[in-house]
């Protein structure tokens, strides 16, 4: 009998996805991107994604009820601003433990309410039941315009990749306090035209594989290039460690020219190819990758 260890999380997903085929003429994207698109309005199309929260895996005792109220909103938004888009509306789903105190969930909720109004987000309800550990899920719609509608299929070979920010590290705090990409985002999509994109939730070379499957198509990175954090322990760290949130995406060579006139952190760490990954290190010899990020399901 096959367990889930041995498919892991993305095994899973495929699995699902293959016996879940959707016809609905409504439905642009479902199971495969960081959110689902529907057809909304002429112009618009409407975007759904949600996350769940676990003690223990995506947060530990010492984060506060504040932090994981705001982590719980920004992974959501995240994914909206991988798409292009722009965040509208959430619910708020939460498994408390019976003697939580009522502090706790006063804290959590004002963590959510903050990042909330950061980003013109309205929280419109949700659920509560009892649980042995807390647990968060939060449902997020969001809009972006058809024009900017931007996927993780779309990368062409000759693409550069780029990243925002600096990668790794993530565990030491910025997972429980980062701000999602949403500005950065719409200005990509406004001047540069990505041809694919995707938050690095699960690790550079994770989150890149998707990309490349997406596509199907292949990527060279350069060591020298990524941008490694202060707080990353190691190159592998920033490669595979995850919950980074910044964007990974690829551009067309000819707006390689307006990649200066953005007023935020942008480096080029690759080019697409037409199969495989590679990891090249400064001498331009190829980089054994013995893994590539983070899945739930694995040992």
């Amino acid at each position: 009998m096959r367990l889930l260890q041995d498919i892991g999380e993305f095994g899973l997903i495929r699995r699902i996805a293959k016996a879940e085929k959707i016809s609905d003429k409504d439905v642009v994207v479902g199971i495969g991107d960081d959110t689902a698109v529907l057809k909304y309005k002429k112009n618009l199309y409407l975007l759904l994604t949600t996350d769940m929260l676990i003690e223990g895996v995506h947060f530990n005792k010492k984060a506060t009820p504040f932090q994981i109220g705001w982590k719980a909103l920004a992974v959501n938004i995240s994914d909206i601003a991988a798409m292009g888009g722009i965040p509208k509306y959430g619910l708020v789903s939460l498994g408390l433990k019976k003697n939580t105190s009522l502090k706790f969930v006063d804290e959590l909720y004002r963590g959510i309410k903050t990042i909330a109004r950061k980003f013109d987000v309205k929280i419109l309800g949700g659920d509560t039941v009892s649980s042995s550990k807390l647990v968060i899920n939060i449902s997020l719609t969001g809009e972006v315009e058809k024009k900017y509608l931007t996927l993780r299929k779309g990368a062409k070979i000759g693409d550069k990749i780029y990243v925002t920010g600096r990668l790794g590290g993530s565990i030491s705090g910025k997972h429980l306090s980062f701000i999602p990409r949403v500005k950065e985002a719409r200005y990509l999509v406004k001047n540069l035209h990505p041809t694919a994109m995707i938050d690095i939730s699960d690790g550079l070379l994770s989150d890149l594989k998707r990309i490349c499957e997406a596509s199907n198509v292949g990527a060279r990175i350069e060591q020298s290039k990524i941008p490694v954090s202060r707080e990353a322990v190691s190159l592998q760290n920033a490669l595979t460690g995850g919950e980074d949130f910044e964007l990974l995406f690829t551009v067309s060579k000819k707006y390689n020219n307006l990649i200066k006139s953005a007023k935020f952190s942008i480096t080029q760490i690759g080019e697409i190819t037409k199969r495989g990954i590679i990891l090249l290190d400064e001498r331009n010899k190829n980089i054994h990758l013995k893994e590539t990020g983070f899945d739930h399901f694995k040992l």
